[in-house]
């Protein structure tokens, strides 16, 4: 049985460990052979040597972050202790890889080998389409990169768009106002903006017009410069509503386009104009395409498993069809 003693100097132990210890309660889940013991600045470590070296190290990913950003949640905390050590030093030490830094002490970063594709591929290309499944992290990405290009100055404003097509852009048989029928289309823009801003940060930035969310209908008309703009769900925009979204760019601007090319939600007498720009646009300058797959799913194993067991029942078709 060995023992350490750990002193922490560089941040507040109450703030590290929590109002009686409820941090300290949630760290403990995580060594369950160690006894821990918090006495003011110091914490005593006993158990296995292996696991006192084990529990030293994240402590210092854990002060570490506590001193960067002056919070740390639970949720920061499972997620430094949950993940590989290797991982998480170089995320604490290379500032770069960190597109913004979220709500309460949010790291938000590429996490796969396609989003960091995305992100480098923004910085070249002032048009870049990320095409891929559900739950890859697309949209995400997107926003993370805009809400850093605003917060770098680079843009004067971000605009967020999508499709309406699940009621074909014709929303009057809805209740509510017009924002309140557009909401629901919309609301996974919402999502991702508030982890990037702090909630009244946001909300002056979208009074302002800095922050703007609208259907796909309603960018005809307007010039789009010194903006970072994102169409959503792209593979919901008929030809004429892609033409015209593309030939909004104006100077200065950003756009990042996302979609799935097997969840067209058209009617079927509308063709995709994600699908058609697609082959008009693959060779043109300035123009980069990011494909998105499987391995990049970052939301519950199942999805990935989900979206393979739907690619391989397409290539099946497609082999029968061929031969038939």
């Amino acid at each position: 049985m060995a023992e350490r003693t750990i002193e922490i100097l560089e941040v507040n132990p109450v703030e590290l460990f929590g109002i009686n210890d409820k941090k300290l309660k949630l760290i403990r889940t995580y060594f369950p052979e160690l006894k821990l013991i918090s006495r003011g600045r110091k914490v005593m470590a006993i158990g296995k040597t292996e696991d006192i070296e084990l529990f030293d190290k994240k402590l210092g990913l854990l002060i570490k972050h506590l001193d960067k950003f002056h919070e740390l949640s639970e949720s920061n905390i499972e997620q430094l202790l949950m993940e590989e050590s290797v991982e998480l030093r170089k995320q604490m030490d290379e500032k770069d890889e960190v597109l913004v830094f979220g709500n309460n002490g949010l790291l938000i970063k590429a996490r796969t080998t396609n989003q960091r594709k995305l992100v480098k591929s923004i910085l070249k290309h002032d048009m870049v389409f990320a095409l891929g499944p559900a739950g890859t992290g697309k949209t995400y990405t997107a926003v993370a990169l805009a809400a850093r290009a605003l917060k770098n100055k680079e843009v004067r404003r971000i605009i967020l768009t999508r499709p309406a097509v699940e009621a074909g852009e014709n929303l009057g048989f809805l209740p509510g106002d017009l924002k309140e029928k557009l909401d629901p289309y919309l609301q996974p823009l919402y999502d991702a903006l508030h982890d990037m801003f702090p909630a009244e940060k946001l909300a002056d930035y979208m009074e302002n017009g800095i922050v703007q969310i609208a259907p796909l209908a309603f960018m005809r008309g307007r010039t789009l410069d010194n903006a970072f703009v994102i169409l959503d769900e792209a593979q919901n925009a008929t030809r004429s509503q892609f033409k015209m979204f593309l030939t909004r760019m104006g100077k200065h601007a950003k756009f990042c386009i996302t979609g799935d090319g097997s969840q067209i939600d058209l009617p079927k007498n509308q063709p995709s104009g994600l699908v058609q720009a697609r082959q008009i646009l693959k060779d043109t300058k300035g123009i980069d395409f990011i494909e998105f797959d499987g391995r990049d799913v970052i939301r519950h194993e199942l999805v990935r498993r989900i979206i393979d067991a739907y690619d391989m029942t397409e290539k099946n078709k497609e082999l029968k069809d061929n031969n038939e």
